[in-house]
């Protein structure tokens, strides 16, 4: 609920570790891999493996790791919509998405820091053993395996306390989190597992089917929302309410979404034995080098668990209105957004970090790390620099698209229902505006991790929870109608702030790194992106998107129809605009892209 990147995209490149703000994490609550964004202190080993690779093992690689992304990406979507058709607009849509959250919070709380800041980095070292690692990681994957099945053993038994603390519901809302949570808990045992053998792939130059699981995991899903709305109906043909809600269709909905995260970890068990390790159970961990690895990792785990505890504050108080709807009433008849319309919407501002900002950042993460070895600080204020600019200028306008075409989004995930549409809208259209900080505040946060620093952003992820909560608890104080929305704002506070906190640490660090010019450089963004959202609204208000019975309005096939006109057309204005304004930043991002594009359709000789 809070920052679920739909696509399932698995984060190969380096060690990942979750540093992030409560807007992030809401992007993974549906996708099949635990919360992780950031390098830790630990990354450098991996950098150096991949490199290893010849030049055409690596091309191969991330062409089929792109591949595999394209694919995630896509069915994400689709499965975004054909959920929207199955539930939005419901009361138990709301339920669903609250408990479908949990698995992957708790994941993270408990588990997920352990595994991604200590037991990666020692897979990475192990595997440069004569044995590949083999003994070393028979015994990780016997204690991680045995760990992940007491802790979920533990939390489904406790399912009932957990659900009770962690949202608002009660009565049959409740039961019927308390069921979801029975079918949707057991994944934490299989995040676990994926991360697991994942890392194990990745240590050995295996990332082929790390990045395509997450395909499985979606197709299962759609499928299991296909029978679903085949079997029970559509939320727009049938009522579905706590009232009339079954344990069949809790087994189609919970339960195939289940499934997809167990074949997504499962199937990996295939490409593993094949790197011929000889894996066995073993026990005895005394001498592995984990203990010392958990000291250094002691700020990174403790960042994760900061930010994830506040996780479960701002859970709750996103479930407060679902509980305030009496029950029995249809949710058409209310203008009370849920948990749902929250989620699709930071799926959507998510987007345009996810893809531009993530990228960009694994490439100049490598660049600032050889900086900050050497010592180069004036390289490793250029890099920083060039980073922020080169993101700000696809993030900012993706920020006012998706202010401009929050309409159409809203609908293509809203069931085909006009009023679920436009609260998906709203929140959208509230996040997109903290969008580009967003990824600035993610990018500065990579200089201290490429100095070796994970105290600053423990100190940094303090602050913002502090300011998180604040303004999460002031959202739990408004009218129901309007809690929703005010947890949308309170996730742009913290983005708008971000940057500043973040900015003032970095500059006592690393003294001025070309302020002015990134401000430069972001004003002229956001002038050609004004001017592309103004001939946007232009363009939108002849699908009617200003008027309650506009074309947009009447169906997915129309919200996508216009989605498919105005967006190229903001985007061509917006190109124009930044040719007219003469910024070359535009030449940094599509130059190599040009240029792989004329070498392909280039003659060979």
């Amino acid at each position: 609920m809070m920052g679920n990147d739909m696509s399932n995209e698995p984060r190969v490149r380096i060690p990942a570790k979750p540093d992030f703000p409560p807007s992030y994490a809401s992007s993974l609550v549906s996708s099949g891999e635990p919360l992780t964004a950031s390098p830790p202190t630990g990354a450098l080993p991996v950098l150096v493996a991949t490199e290893t690779q010849t030049q055409a093992q690596a091309v191969r690689s991330s062409a089929s790791m792109a591949v595999g992304t394209l694919a995630s990406r896509i069915l994400g979507f689709v499965k975004a919509i054909v959920l929207g058709i199955a539930i939005a607009g419901t009361t138990v849509g709301g339920i669903f998405e609250s408990s479908n959250y949990l698995p992957n919070l708790i994941f993270m709380l408990v588990a997920g820091g352990v595994f991604n800041a200590v037991l990666i980095p020692q897979i990475v070292k192990a595997s440069k053993q004569p044995d590949k690692g083999a003994d070393f990681i028979s015994r990780l994957l016997t204690l991680g395996i045995s760990g992940l099945l007491v802790l979920t053993a533990l939390v489904v038994v406790l399912v009932v306390p957990i659900t009770s603390l962690t949202t608002a519901y009660s009565g049959k809302s409740l039961e019927l989190a308390i069921t979801f949570g029975l079918f949707l808990l057991p994944q934490i045992f299989f995040y676990g597992l994926y991360s697991l053998l994942g890392q194990v792939l990745n240590a050995h130059n295996s990332f082929k089917a790390y990045a395509w699981a997450p395909v499985l995991n979606n197709v299962v899903a759609i499928a299991g929302l296909l029978v679903f709305i085949v079997v029970a109906g559509s939320s727009a043909s049938t009522e579905h309410t706590v009232d009339n809600w079954t344990a069949g269709q809790s087994w189609m909905l919970a339960g195939t979404a289940t499934l997809g995260i167990v074949v997504q970890s499962v199937v990996l068990l295939i490409p593993v034995h094949r790197l011929g390790l000889g894996l066995r159970p073993k026990f005895g961990w005394r001498g592995t080098g984990l203990g010392a690895t958990a000291k250094i990792a002691s700020w990174t785990i403790g960042t994760m668990v900061v930010g994830n505890l506040s996780f479960l504050v701002i859970l709750r108080i996103a479930t407060i209105p679902g509980a305030d709807m009496p029950e029995g009433v249809d949710p058409a008849d209310s203008i009370i957004p849920s948990v749902y319309a929250l989620n699709r919407a930071v799926e959507l501002y998510i987007m345009p970090h996810s893809i531009i900002a993530l990228s960009i950042a694994t490439v100049m993460f490598t660049a600032m790390a050889r900086a900050a070895a050497s010592h180069d600080f004036s390289k490793l204020r250029s890099s920083l620099s060039g980073a922020l600019r080169t993101t700000g200028v696809a993030t900012v306008f993706a920020g006012v698209a998706l202010i401009v075409l929050s309409g159409p989004f809203g609908m293509l995930f809203g069931g085909n229902k006009e009023f679920a549409g436009r609260q998906i809208a709203i929140v959208l259209a509230i996040l997109a505006i903290g969008a580009p900080f967003y990824s600035i505040n993610f990018i500065l946060n990579r200089v201290f991790y490429a100095q070796e620093n994970a105290k600053t952003p423990f100190v940094i992820q303090c602050i913002m929870v502090v300011i998180g909560l604040g303004t999460a608890l002031s959202a739990a104080l408004l009218p129901p109608s309007l809690i929703i929305y005010g947890i949308a704002a309170s996730y742009t506070i913290s983005n708008l702030l971000g940057p500043v906190v973040s900015h003032l640490f970095l500059r006592a660090k690393l003294g001025d790194y070309g302020g002015g010019q990134i401000l430069r450089a972001h004003m002229r963004f956001l002038a050609a992106a004004l001017v592309s959202g103004l001939v946007g609204e232009l363009v939108l208000a002849l699908f009617g998107g200003s008027n309650p019975e506009g074309f947009m309005w009447h169906s997915i096939l129309a919200a996508f129809l216009t989605l498919a006109i105005v967006g190229p057309t903001m985007a061509v204005v917006y190109v124009i605009m930044l040719k007219v304004l003469r910024v070359h930043e535009l030449d940094d991002i599509a130059g190599p892209l040009l240029s792989k594009v004329r070498s392909r359709l280039s003659p060979k000789k």
